[in-house]
């Protein structure tokens, strides 16, 4: 039976994720405490993992009920800043770390996602042990730590997420919650990287992007996939059925669409 078996957050936009049993839809459609902060420069930009591969040299942990940070740097101390309490002291710290001026942001009622008029991304465990296979350099666990999604399907076939956009194509439930795919996700550099040294594949794009065309499966949408490296669905989560939760080992159901 398919079932959700994965839920991950990103509490600071660029740096680590975290398991969670449950986690509220917020009303903007994003999971509670994903990409709830993010450093940003002096220009307004953000700054994430496809900026700079120094996020990587970070080791990063949250607890969302006090809103307290961990973070283990190259020389092994572990740094604990409260973001409620002392915000100006983890950006004091992580300017030193990046050499740039940065301010750490907070958005609680939607986060800082890229897009931000959609949802939370989606895969299935089979995607990931697929996509594992294809380079000797990763496992299953690297695969989730490279392509970062929230939402984790096991009981599918591998890139069951694919069906999911395109002309007709159908939504989904988990729970009570009901999911509508918007669009494929067009890859950057971080998944080459290896996430713990930041150390890339050599040719992994033109591997990808070859192995992705071969095993493209026959349910998907052509049309809907602008080029081959892309990987896991962005969605959106129906109006109505934002403020509720989502459980791991919550049942999902595909569900036609009118």
């Amino acid at each position: 039976m398919a079932r959700l078996e994965r839920l991950t957050v990103y509490p600071v936009k660029g740096l680590d994720g975290i398991d969670l049993e449950r986690a509220d839809v917020l009303e903007g459609g994003t999971v509670a405490h994903d990409r709830e902060f993010a450093l940003f420069d002096e220009e307004g930009d953000v700054l994430n993992g496809k900026r700079t591969d120094r996020v990587h040299a970070l080791d990063t942990d949250f607890d969302p009920e006090t809103s307290v940070l961990l973070v283990e740097a190259p020389d092994g101390e572990t740094r604990k800043f409260d973001l409620d309490a002392d915000r100006e002291r983890a950006e004091s710290w992580f300017s030193d770390f990046f050499d740039e001026d940065l301010s750490l942001e907070r958005d609680a009622s939607l986060g800082f996602v890229d897009r931000r008029e959609m949802g939370p991304s989606v895969v299935s465990t089979a995607t990931l042990e697929t996509v594992a296979s294809w380079f000797d350099e990763m496992t299953i666990e690297g695969a989730r730590r490279r392509l970062r999604a929230n939402i984790e399907v096991d009981g599918v076939d591998p890139f069951w997420e694919d069906r999911f956009v395109g002309e007709n194509a159908p939504a989904f439930e988990i729970g009570d919650v009901r999911f509508e795919g918007v669009t494929p996700c067009g890859r950057c550099v971080v998944p080459q990287r290896d996430p713990d040294t930041g150390e890339p594949i050599e040719g992994f794009q033109e591997q990808f992007v070859r192995k992705r065309e071969e095993t493209f499966p026959d349910w998907a949408d052509t049309d809907a996939f602008d080029h081959y490296y892309s990987l896991m669905v962005i969605t959106r989560v129906r109006d109505r059925d934002r403020g509720t939760p989502l459980r791991v080992d919550d049942p999902v159901e595909i569900v036609e669409t009118q």
